[in-house]
């Protein structure tokens, strides 16, 4: 049970507080941490106060880089090293309360827009890549020089996709180059026809075509790895991607190639399976996995409608970081969801695992709205803002007298028949809200109340008028390891 819901007692005395990751050396630190361009990003923006934002791998180069930085632009530096939710994410909260005026945001980035308006860098990285026998691979997995491909890439490989696309295209005709969504500097003339943004990336298509004709490939990911241990950038593409079309990932060292349309196949079977235990769920946590992503406020409310509809009953939790110690203290939840940001929902879950499935909203959009999916879009969405009124692949509720509500629905895990909302069945003349109790009391039947009556044990119970009243009485007085009337040993 202690191996289950929380981490061994051992664990606390043998763990190293504060060990940082590996130092580099002072004189890469410009080149791995992109100091000139950091410096030029602070000096023409004139500001003061600077908060720089680490992951952990990369605590121990923080104080390095903040002392460079400030003693070249003259700033205060301020280092974000304890996010309360995904590091890939930007601490945009944490950066204001520091009075920050910028934030410099190192290391592997999502690219969600933020909810703040305040300015922001990434430096992503720049991971070496043999673009020889990279090259290599992609012409022996492409052997059709006609056939369309997009050149995708870790954040940390993305420097080298223009240099592989060079050595590329004398070859082959139909060859798209990704690179990141960064934010783009104020004042910069916007690029017509404004490129694609999907997956944290944008695609400069030509006038006429769609992403979904393209095959991929993927540089980045070093090894074959299972399901649960999967990069969730590489699972944010392979769920995203049109079925059927290859994905081929290649190896940025060694140049070596995976076909990952059998990890695709099984990313894509868990997601039907926890959209059928959503199905099946009566009670639902609503986990606020961001505060600092644009439009979280609006998909919680989208999600609490959502589960209204479907006759769910739904409770927002506010925990930080999920693990299965905090979630172990709700076992009225059939389900939770996450409401972070696309890398913080796929992240890997912990080797002790949840003792329920924690959802994206994604997957509860498509268990409880009866519209989707959508006829022609993808159904594999990764962030919640797809969801949205004004993006392409929002679906909105049905009207209540619409049939899809009385669309006969079978569970596919338990093999029951489900009940159509509560909302419904109390709108018949021939239901009631209301079950009798053995007392002759009424009261509204709910999930909640459910639980608790299957429970062994439902806590004190009055019992007003069954026991005999008596006198209050001293009690024992003293301290546990001592009372006063034990007396000394």
């Amino acid at each position: 049970m202690e191996s289950t819901f929380s981490s061994p007692a051992e664990a606390a005395l043998q763990r190293e507080a504060g060990v940082p990751g590996l130092f580099t050396p002072p004189e890469d630190l410009d080149r791995v941490y992109e100091l000139e361009r950091v410096t030029k990003f602070v000096c023409d923006l004139g500001c003061q106060r600077v908060a720089l934002q680490f992951p952990d791998q990369l605590l121990g180069d923080a104080a390095a880089v903040a002392a460079r930085l400030e003693e070249v632009t003259g700033s205060k530096m301020f280092i974000l090293g304890d996010t309360a939710y995904g590091s890939c994410c930007v601490d945009v909260l944490g950066a204001e309360q520091a009075g920050a005026q910028a934030l410099v945001h190192f290391g592997p980035a999502c690219l969600s827009p933020p909810a703040s308006l305040l300015p922001i860098t990434f430096v992503l990285g720049q991971r070496s890549v043999a673009l020889e026998l990279c090259a290599e691979a992609f012409e022996a997995q492409n052997p059709d020089p006609t056939a369309p491909v997009v050149l995708l890439s870790e954040p940390a490989c993305a420097h080298a996709l223009e240099a592989l696309g060079t050595l590329l295209r004398p070859k082959y005709q139909d060859l798209l180059i990704s690179s990141p969504a960064l934010p783009l500097p104020v004042g910069s003339p916007s690029s017509q026809p404004e490129p694609l943004e999907r997956f944290g990336r944008r695609f400069p298509l030509s006038p006429g075509r769609c992403l979904e004709e393209y095959g991929a490939f993927y540089v980045g990911s070093s090894q074959a790895s299972s399901d649960s241990v999967l990069d969730p950038d590489l699972s944010r593409l392979l769920l995203g991607w049109t079925p059927g079309r290859p994905f081929i990932s290649c190896c940025p060292d060694t140049g070596q190639t995976q076909d990952q349309g059998v990890q695709a196949g099984r990313l894509r079977a868990r997601r039907l399976y926890l959209v059928e235990r959503a199905r099946d769920a009566h009670v639902v946590g609503l986990l606020a996995g961001t505060l600092g992503v644009a439009q979280h406020r609006e998909a919680l409310a989208h999600l609490r409608k959502l589960t209204e509809a479907a006759g769910k009953r739904s409770y927002v939790l506010a925990l930080g970081r999920p693990t299965p110690a905090k979630l172990a203290n709700f076992p009225e939840m059939d389900i939770f969801v996450l409401l972070a940001c696309p890398l913080g929902a796929l992240a890997p879950q912990p080797s002790g695992g949840f003792f329920r499935p924690v959802l994206t909203p994604c997957e509860l959009e498509a268990a409880c709205n009866p519209a989707w999916p959508p006829p022609g879009l993808a159904p594999h969405l990764t962030h919640y803002a797809e969801l949205l009124p004004g993006s392409p692949f929002y679906v909105p509720l049905p009207p209540p007298e619409s049939e899809l509500w009385d669309t006969p629905d079978v569970s596919l895990i338990s093999g029951d028949l489900r009940p159509p909302p509560s909302w419904k069945s109390s709108s018949d003349t021939g239901c009631s809200a209301l079950t009798p109790r053995p007392q002759l009391e009424l009261a509204e039947s709910s999930p909640a109340a459910s639980f608790l009556s299957s429970r062994s044990w439902q806590g004190l119970e009055p019992r007003l008028g069954q026991t005999p009243a008596k006198e209050a009485v001293r009690g024992r007085r003293g301290i546990a390891i001592a009372y006063e009337d034990e007396g000394s040993v």
